[in-house]
């Protein structure tokens, strides 16, 4: 797992709500900002949306990413129980994240645009530089030194208007299929490889429920 790159997603459980107020979407962002330094991992990319959340991270070690991901969605679940007044009432989130392996080429670009393309695709705003949730805002818009790190490729000079544009519906249909198929996100042959390496589904798996979430 260390050295790669991973498309991580969680929703909130039954697809509820995770976010409802400004302050709420501030409390998570705080959390995160303290998540990437007291458990560090390089986060390329994220987008926190109304019921779920995305990221792009590059761990550096196999214990980066789940650590990670359960300080920031176990405390960020129990914070929202006590905010909300409903503690004891079950899980937040839906349950353990889903993380496929993504290949560091035009690939990467191609998830980067998805996710942080992702509040113009569901119509909450015209362009990804008004969604004040996202790496896109930090990096281009607040400029504040939000600990992100720096992409395995350059980010092309156009990505505003690509962001705002349609994604082709083939991207994001095999994104969203590897998503659901818990398979690497890449050439063929990588996929392969990588499904080997992680005992997840390859290119040439055929289809069928996933052999679990590897991240």
């Amino acid at each position: 797992m260390g050295g790669l790159i991973f498309h991580v997603m969680n929703r909130g459980a039954r697809r509820g709500s995770l976010f409802e107020s400004r302050s709420q979407y501030d409390h998570y962002e705080w959390l995160l900002r303290k998540a990437i330094v007291d458990h560090p991992i390089r986060v390329l990319n994220f987008c926190a949306m109304p019921n779920h959340v995305h990221f792009i991270v590059w761990p550096e070690n196999d214990a980066q990413l789940p650590d990670f991901m359960h300080w920031l969605t176990g405390t960020h679940g129990a914070r929202w129980r006590i905010a909300n007044g409903t503690v004891g009432q079950g899980a937040v989130y839906q349950g353990r994240y889903k993380a496929v392996p993504v290949q560091s080429d035009h690939h990467f670009l191609r998830v980067a645009r998805y996710v942080e393309r992702n509040p113009v695709r569901a119509g909450l705003v015209p362009r990804a530089e008004q969604w004040r949730w996202s790496s896109y805002w930090h990096r281009h818009v607040a400029c504040d030194g939000f600990p992100l790190a720096q992409w395995p490729v350059a980010e092309p000079p156009d990505w505003a208007d690509q962001l705002s544009e349609a994604q082709p519906l083939h991207e994001v249909t095999a994104i969203r299929r590897c998503v659901n198929r818990g398979c690497g996100i890449g050439n063929p042959s990588w996929q392969d490889e990588i499904g080997k390496m992680l005992g997840i589904p390859g290119a040439a798996t055929k289809r069928g429920r996933p052999r679990g979430n590897h991240g």
